[in-house]
């Protein structure tokens, strides 16, 4: 089993606007009248299924690497990156871990399963990360403010939540005075939603990765927490948002025709 922990990339930060972040070549960075890519990356998206069988093929290392590289570019709240990814390789952790995914044929038959984990300790500790890397020396003292108090104030609860209910009258004093205010989060529940949703953002960013590599994947929510969390180790600050079961699909990979409700029952213009 791998533990695939993020190094932090802030090269986004500095980026020329007008420059790919690859290849420094603005011709090929997509503008609304420029679109290189779109093509591409409609293929990538309109192929991917929820495959639940695969072949025998391996997923190379290198391979896997990449799609984890581009999971972690995904966007995420102040670039604090709250996300794991584990890759059960082991046999024997293997074979568990299927049975933790109730013997799903997804798990079972995968070339690669990988837990997907959202942690809910690491924004202090991250916080201090990026200011220590962070790419322009020295930091702009706007940075350090965020990184050092806002960031703080976002997340503090205190001993029994005594500082989220500063926190609450705080806020609502503000709202009155000025107005609009973003609410912080009060509760162990609204930084385990705040992990949990960051990750599945990265969690998007692998399935379409392991797509355009030519693999595919499915996504599990059926699967034992507490067994699997007690397979990896994991802490009360872990938890795992999904196991993704992925490989080259088979000829009976895809089980039914795909199919949406029609957009205008969930996009609303007011």
């Amino acid at each position: 089993m791998q533990s695939i922990m993020p190094e932090a990339d802030y090269s986004f930060l500095s980026m020329d606007p007008t420059m790919n972040a690859n290849t420094g070549n603005k011709d090929s960075l997509a503008t609304p009248s420029h679109t290189p890519q779109l093509q591409a990356f409609c293929d990538v998206v309109e192929s991917r299924r929820s495959v639940r069988r695969f072949t025998d093929a391996p997923i190379p290392d290198d391979v896997l690497a990449d799609c984890l590289r581009l999971a972690m570019l995904a966007p995420n709240s102040s670039n604090l990156q709250p996300w794991e990814f584990y890759v059960i390789d082991d046999a024997d952790k293997r074979k568990r871990a299927v049975k933790n995914c109730m013997n799903q044929n997804a798990a079972k038959t995968s070339a690669r399963l990988i837990a997907v984990v959202a942690r809910t300790d690491v924004w202090h500790d991250h916080a201090k990360k990026i200011l220590r890397e962070y790419p322009d020396m020295p930091v702009p003292k706007k940075v350090k403010d965020y990184y050092n108090k806002v960031v703080a104030l976002d997340f503090l609860r205190g001993p029994a939540n005594v500082v989220s209910v500063a926190k609450w009258s705080a806020i609502q004093v503000v709202r009155r005075i000025k107005g609009p205010i973003k609410s912080p989060y009060y509760t162990f529940e609204d930084t385990k939603n705040w992990a949990t949703n960051n990750t599945a953002l990265a969690a998007g960013n692998l399935m379409l990765a392991l797509r355009a590599h030519g693999f595919d994947s499915c996504p599990m929510g059926g699967f034992d927490e507490p067994a699997m969390k007690r397979l990896l180790k994991l802490s009360n600050h872990h938890h795992i948002v999904m196991m993704i079961g992925a490989g080259e699909r088979a000829d009976n990979g895809v089980y039914n025709t795909q199919f949406r409700f029609e957009q205008d029952q969930f996009v609303h213009y007011v």
